[in-house]
């Protein structure tokens, strides 16, 4: 019975992995599903908040912005959001240097606002409604919650995967010294 499972086991691993090599036979894959590194030019985007406004990350330039990708089904970013929101945004929102932008995938406005209104954040929220913003920073079908922080120039300094308490002060810690700079 074990020898079975093992071998299904393994024939599912080996299946999985010429699908998502098939899937992805053009991109380069980096930790944690990533599509972009620490280092390259942050994929540019413009995308409708929920408040109606545009936001285009290319004319963030000069600023330290914050991308942080969430959506209302997602446990660990309910999870985030609240430290997001006392820590970083509370923090740095009134300063004209420091952008931060939560994009929500796959989910209609009314959606996002009945999420956010549950979770009590207060950053904007952009739709991502077909995840095609998402999918230029990570593979499609990867998992969320995510942070990319860029600095002025627009390149990546630092991306996360789910919520992990250490990470998370680092990336606190990060955007704290690029504000000071």
């Amino acid at each position: 019975m074990n020898r079975k499972f093992f071998i299904l086991f393994l024939f599912l691993l080996v299946t999985r992995a010429v699908v998502f090599a098939q899937d992805n036979e053009n991109v380069m894959v980096y930790e944690n599903e990533y599509i972009v590194k620490v280092g390259d030019m942050a994929p540019d985007f413009t995308l409708e908040l929920t408040d109606g406004t545009i936001f285009t990350l290319s004319e963030q330039r000069g600023k330290v912005v914050m991308l942080q990708f969430t959506a209302g089904w997602c446990g660990v970013c309910r999870k985030e959001m609240p430290f997001i929101e006392r820590d970083i945004w509370q923090r740095h929102k009134e300063n004209d240097g420091f952008v931060l932008v939560g994009i929500d995938r796959e989910e209609t406005k009314e959606e996002i606002e009945a999420f956010i209104k549950k979770v009590g954040t207060t950053y904007p929220i952009a739709m991502d409604v077909n995840a095609d913003v998402f999918a230029s920073y990570a593979l499609r079908n990867s998992g969320i919650t995510r942070n990319v922080l860029i600095d002025r120039d627009g390149k990546i300094v630092m991306l996360t995967r789910l919520f992990n308490e250490n990470e998370f002060a680092s990336l606190v810690e990060c955007i704290d010294r690029m504000l000071a700079e």
